[in-house]
């Protein structure tokens, strides 16, 4: 039984980590209400396996501190739906028919994606939409949030902010990042009543994708 409350402890550290970026073993401990004992011995445990990372606080006396994060293997824990062989697949398709090719087989998915995604995106108000497509995406693999903000230059018009902290399909991205230009496009298609934006991108280093969903004001 306490191994099994560690692991669910140390599952519950990596999550938090992948949604934070880093964190101090006491902004851990106090999120995740445990000790500050049993957080460094699920860090020191996480960082043997290689799943952990961290980068030293300068303090001027007492305990060194560190700031925790996700180690690219610790990342990895999380959903990859394609992978290798998605990956292996188009690098052969290229070699076959050429990257102009792929590039239209790539868009055409897309479409069919976003008609897909239409069918479950009902809801008459563009929170209801937006809603509706974070549990798309989580069902998808992707750890996504959405959050609400308003834009006080425009009478306080509500604008979405949506995140996902990891990719589920990351090799995908790695080797054909134009597959993101894709989902921005087909997010674009699903919102013709709204203007996206991507202001995170993980391919560019970052640890999330982002999109600001804002609604056209003409």
């Amino acid at each position: 039984m306490v191994t099994s409350l560690q692991q669910s402890s140390k599952e519950m550290i990596l999550q938090y980590l992948l949604k934070e970026t880093k964190a101090s073993a006491q902004d851990i401990a106090r999120s995740m209400n445990i000790s500050i004992q049993a957080t460094r011995r699920h860090l020191k445990e996480l960082e043997d396996q290689g799943l952990l990372d961290r980068d030293p606080i300068q303090v001027k006396t007492g305990r060194p501190q560190y700031l925790y994060y996700l180690s690219r293997k610790g990342r990895d824990r999380f959903p990859q739906n394609y992978g290798e062989f998605a990956v292996s697949f188009l690098d052969t398709l290229t070699e076959t028919v050429g990257k102009n090719q792929v590039s239209k087989v790539l868009e055409k998915q897309w479409q069919r994606k976003a008609e897909n995604y239409r069918q479950y995106i009902t809801g008459k108000t563009l929170a209801e939409r937006v809603n509706q497509l974070v549990e798309i995406r989580k069902q998808e693999g992707y750890m996504a949030e959405l959050f609400c903000v308003e834009n006080e230059s425009k009478d306080n018009i509500k604008q979405f902010f949506l995140t996902e902290h990891n990719c589920a399909i990351s090799e995908v991205a790695e080797s054909y990042p134009q597959v993101c230009g894709h989902e921005l496009e087909m997010f674009a298609a699903l919102f013709p009543d709204c203007h996206i934006e991507r202001t995170n991108w993980i391919n560019n280093g970052e640890h999330r994708c982002g999109y600001l969903i804002q609604p056209n004001y003409d």
